[in-house]
């Protein structure tokens, strides 16, 4: 899907690490929410309260999932999954902009 529609956005950005992780918040009539961001480059770890899945539309990045011993290459239409209460590391390559699932 490449657009949303009939949805409520949240003005108020949510950033992180000095900035180099912005997102915005979309509510849906279902109760449900996805969050679209920038990650510039650089390191970074994350916790989960949900599971998610991280749909990346442009970019690159390498993340280390919970329980994985090796790191796996991300790029542009590639998606990734994060199981609820947990963390993931990425190492960003390139600015990525993506699209953050939660259920």
């Amino acid at each position: 899907m490449s657009t949303f529609k009939n949805v409520e956005i949240v003005k108020e950005a949510n950033i992180y690490f000095d900035g180099k992780v912005t997102s915005r918040v979309v509510k849906f009539a279902d109760g449900t929410h996805k969050t679209l961001g920038i990650m510039m480059p650089g390191d970074f770890e994350f916790g989960t309260d949900q599971h998610e899945l991280m749909e990346i539309q442009a970019g690159e990045m390498n993340v280390l999932l919970p329980n994985v011993d090796d790191w796996t290459t991300i790029t542009g239409g590639e998606s990734f999954e994060v199981p609820a209460n947990s963390s993931f590391k990425l190492q960003v390559k390139s600015v990525v902009d993506y699209c953050c699932s939660y259920s």
